[in-house]
C-alpha cells in the first residue's frame, strides 16, 4: 500500500510530483480557512496521512486572528500528535528558530524543514515508518 501524504495549500508542486512519482500519494489538507481539501481537524485511524507538509503560514495565526472555533496550530499540534503523523513545516535554515518562536509546545513530531532538504526528508520519514 502506498504511503499518502496530506499537504496545505500552496505547498510546492514540484515536491508533490516528486513524491507521486517516487510512489507515494499525496492529499490535500485543509487548515480551516482555505477549505483546500479535507478538513485537518476530520484526521482519525480510519482516513489518517502518513504525513503532513505545508508552511509556516499555513499552521500559524495569531490567536486573535482565529474566529471562535476557527482552526488554531494548537488544534494541529493535538491531531499530529494524537495520531503520531510526522508534521513538516517548511521553512528557510535562517528562520527555523523564529519560525519555532512562534508556537508553544511544540510535539516532537512537529520539524521545521530548510525547502532544499524538504523531498529527502520526507522520503526518509516515509521509507522508515
Amino acid at each position: 500500500m502506498r504511503k499518502v501524504v496530506g499537504y496545505f495549500e500552496g505547498t510546492d508542486s514540484t515536491l508533490l510530483t516528486d513524491l507521486v512519482c517516487d510512489g507515494f500519494d499525496t492529499v490535500p489538507i485543509s487548515n480551516g480557512f482555505d477549505n483546500h481539501g479535507m478538513h485537518v481537524r476530520i484526521i482519525n485511524n480510519e482516513n489518517r496521512v502518513d504525513a503532513l507538509i505545508g508552511y509556516v503560514h499555513k499552521v500559524y495565526a495569531a490567536e486573535d486572528g482565529v474566529a471562535s472555533g476557527g482552526v488554531t496550530y494548537q488544534d494541529i499540534f493535538h491531531v499530529v500528535s494524537t495520531f503520531s503523523i510526522p508534521l513538516l513545516l517548511e521553512v528557510e535554515d535562517a528562520l527555523q528558530e523564529k519560525a519555532r518562536a512562534l508556537f508553544t509546545d511544540v510535539p516532537d513530531v512537529v520539524e521545521f524543514v530548510d525547502p532544499k532538504q524538504m523531498f529527502p526528508k520526507i522520503k526518509s520519514i516515509l521509507k522508515d515508518n
